[in-house]
């Protein structure tokens, strides 16, 4: 049966690869064009959105800290981005987001333009007078890369967004003009808690403040300062529904409203600044990225921005969708990393400590389990330029933390997923002779990582394989064990290229854990006991979490 299966996909995947082949060609890279196609017409941000994507919705530009977007009222597994296409509810428009991932996070400094009479609180379906939330209908909705537009059909106000690195732009339209104002927003998120907020009015035109969080990311600190077209002709505070006498709050469910006097049709604009690091330079990053108010010019120019990245690679092929396809999965790969300090180049470290004027660009959000395999390595092809911020985050964080990565997020290590992917992206930047970084740093780093005793690394190196029956993780002894074994290979190849001939012997004999797993008689890499005994009863289209991390034993003997 097995080989019957094997001949059947093999003919599926020469079906699917032949024609893929001879349309996605790559013609060239964009240091070769001499006039850069407008290829960013191609993406389609809807692409994800529904069933188990979890892709971003919203403005933002390549590898930029900011993500502004719709964010539903829901909290579930669908939102993991905060946006999730079945779904009619807007409850504001965040300036942080997730895209692509298994868990939610983020959501951070939502504002929100309202008009009438507003409960200020989430609400609860399916009734918005219980909170500030909207319907809305997919037929108002614009979104193209850098840009989006909705009609919030509750206060019949038009939003259109755009940013820059650092910058969210708000434009609100407010087709009725009745107690017209902006809510903002620092206790919602998407599946967090907060912990602190912190609001103030410093002039007619200026907010500023933080929000504190615990969540995935156990301590995320985001400082904003909001400046506003039109002056502020009352603002209250409240922790809830609680209002305060005063323009300035610190608390857990902290909110601002800032009304203005607006006649009916008329907009007002707002830049919303962050900061992983404080309120004063969160209006750094303000002057030095915009200091205009030209909205339509700074939509032209996250465009741009996406176009510039996007036509690095030209493929040629008669087919629309195919281009659609191709282009919208290639910008999905650009909204993470992002830039994750400030135009200075402060940053908050994963220690929590604030390092000043850093050397390089420091990142978050590397979802490396995810990323190691086929985004990085395109990265060092389409982006090298940005290899070595990325090498000297990675390397920072290991000074910070102890060890290389899993997946860093806003100065904190989520521990999500299996192995040590954050060794095979050094690897890769070492073996591909990229410059910017501390190569014998780089190299401790990679192996001090690999001879740690956590996350079942004690029984991996105990018994050359993690026993299913030992290993005390939700996750997957076998799974773990393989992607240790790559990370090994990875530590020997840079260890031959650097001369540690026992390194190399050492990493490259771990490095064979692997063949524990196979089972000669099925043909499958099969769970093993600490007996050395195979799991029975063994059904390989089975893919259980406590032996198999996101696969069963058909994908993981590939």
């Amino acid at each position: 049966m097995k080989t019957l299966l094997l001949k059947k996909l093999n003919v599926r995947l020469i079906s699917i690869i032949i024609p893929l082949l001879s349309i996605l060609f790559i013609v060239s890279c964009a240091n070769s064009i001499t006039e850069q196609p407008d290829v960013t017409r191609y993406v389609d941000p809807y692409i994800g959105t529904g069933n188990y994507g979890h892709t971003f919705m919203g403005a933002s530009v390549p590898f930029g800290f900011v993500q502004l977007g719709p964010t539903n009222i829901h909290q579930d597994w669908y939102r993991c981005s905060g946006y999730y296409f079945p779904d009619s509810t807007i409850i504001g428009f965040s300036h942080t987001h997730l895209s692509g991932t298994g868990n939610g996070e983020l959501g951070d400094i939502s504002l929100m333009p309202v008009t009438g009479d507003v409960r200020i609180a989430r609400g609860q379906l399916p009734d918005p007078a219980t909170g500030i939330y909207s319907f809305f209908r997919h037929e108002t909705e614009k979104s193209l890369a850098g840009y989006y537009a909705v009609h919030l059909d509750r206060f019949n106000v038009d939003v259109e967004l755009t940013a820059t690195k650092r910058v969210g732009f708000h434009k609100y339209t407010f087709i009725d003009n009745k107690d017209s104002r902006i809510v903002i927003d620092l206790e919602s998120g998407i599946h967090d808690s907060p912990v602190e907020g912190y609001i103030v009015q410093e002039n007619d035109s200026v907010i500023s403040g933080y929000r504190y969080s615990s969540g995935w990311a156990s301590d995320q600190r985001v400082y904003f300062t909001a400046i506003f077209s039109k002056p502020i002709t009352k603002f209250i505070v409240s922790e809830g529904d609680d209002f305060k006498d005063s323009c300035e709050l610190k608390g857990v469910r902290v909110y601002g409203q800032a009304w203005f006097d607006i006649k009916k049709g008329e907009n007002v604009l707002v830049k919303v600044a962050l900061s992983p690091v404080s309120i004063e330079n969160a209006k750094l990053n303000m002057k030095a990225e915009l200091p205009k108010w030209d909205f339509q010019a700074t939509v032209k120019s996250a465009y741009r921005a996406w176009n510039e990245e996007l036509s690095k690679i030209i493929i040629s092929t008669p087919n629309e969708k195919v281009k659609q396809i191709f282009y919208t999965a290639l910008y999905h790969t650009m909204i993470a990393p992002s830039e994750c300090n400030d135009i200075n180049f402060d940053y908050r470290g994963s220690d929590k400590q604030i390092y000043r004027r850093a050397s390089f660009k420091n990142y978050t959000y590397f979802s490396l389990w995810d990323t190691y395999r086929a985004a990085h390595p395109l990265m060092t092809i389409i982006h090298p330029e940005k290899m070595k911020d990325m090498i000297n985050t990675l390397l920072a964080v290991y000074r910070e933390q102890g060890n290389l990565p899993l997946f860093p997020l806003m100065s904190c290590e989520v521990w999500s997923m299996v192995g040590n992917p954050g060794i095979s992206v050094v690897a890769d930047a070492l073996l591909k002779n990229f410059e910017g970084f501390d190569k014998e740093e780089a190299y401790t780093a990679m192996k001090n990582s690999a001879l740690l005793n956590d996350r079942g690394q004690d029984l991996y190196k105990q018994y050359g394989y993690i026993p299913f029956d030992l290993n005390n993780t939700p996750y997957a002894a076998l799974s773990k064990s393989m992607e240790y074994a790559i990370a090994d290979w990875s530590v020997a190849q840079v260890a031959l290229k650097l001369g540690k001939k026992e390194d190399y012997e050492l990493f490259m004999k771990r490095s064979k854990s692997y063949v524990h797993y196979f089972d000669s008689e099925t043909g499958f890499m099969r769970p093993l006991d600490s007996k050395g005994k195979f799991l029975t009863p063994f059904n390989p289209f089975q893919g259980v979490r406590s032996y198999y991390t996101e696969g069963n034993a058909w994908q993981y003997s590939f």
